[in-house]
């Protein structure tokens, strides 16, 4: 096989310190712990290493605090598309969380940004939840991150972060929808609810992208490139 035929790109996701204990808002178990292993895939020769961060507004549509009565985790709100009243989608509230410009939004310590090559940002409307670091459920906010795979020509995308059953999650899936060979390091992303990810996986893989292993051959691969 060529090089031209396996041109991977890592896409880092939400790596941020309002979701990582011991001091985040909205905290995912387990979540700073797997930086270390992202920085060694971050010294493979990818040809383009991404970070995606939540950059929201507060006055966000997700924060429970801007609906009154309502509770995170548990209560929900429905997001109407302005474009066709017709379409709508039901959201999970969160607390308060990667507001923009403080240090919750900021990408953790441990990991080692100097490696990157870009940084994403998503959620800047306050009107739309938006998970997917590509764009939001209605398509009306594109980050440009698919023509920032294109413009490297890259072929393949290794995606890691966090949270593995949200933004990872949706990541993974628009990746392989996008066109790219796509795989979720299962080691490398903690997800918000583990009773319920053996399920969210096979969710994941019927999109289309891979679920794969640290030691197994789609990683191994990155050593060789």
């Amino acid at each position: 096989m060529s090089t031209s035929d396996f041109r991977p790109a890592l896409i880092v996701v939400d790596l941020q310190e309002d979701f990582c204990p011991p001091n985040g808002s909205l905290p995912v178990p387990g979540g700073r712990a797997i930086a270390a292993s992202i920085n060694k895939l971050l010294d493979l020769h990818f040809v383009l290493k991404v970070a995606t961060k939540d950059w929201h507004p507060p006055n966000h549509i997700s924060f429970a605090t801007n609906h009154v009565g309502k509770k995170p985790y548990v209560d929900f709100v429905t997001i109407v598309n302005p474009r066709d009243a017709a379409e709508s989608y039901s959201s999970r509230l969160w607390p308060v969380h990667c507001v923009q410009d403080t240090p919750g939004a900021g990408l953790i310590a441990e990991l080692d940004a100097t490696k990157l090559d870009a940084v994403v940002t998503k959620g800047t409307d306050p009107a739309f939840e938006m998970y997917s670091p590509f764009h939001d459920p209605f398509n009306m906010g594109i980050t440009g991150l698919a023509s920032l795979l294109r413009d490297r020509a890259v072929t393949d995308v290794y995606v890691v972060g966090l949270a593995g059953d949200y933004c990872v999650k949706c990541c993974a899936e628009d990746a392989a929808r996008e066109g790219f060979r796509t795989y979720l390091i299962e080691e490398c992303t903690r997800p918000v609810d583990n009773t319920a990810w053996p399920e969210c996986k096979r969710v994941i893989e019927a999109s289309g992208a891979k679920i794969v292993a640290l030691d197994g051959p789609e990683v191994g691969r990155l050593m060789t490139a």
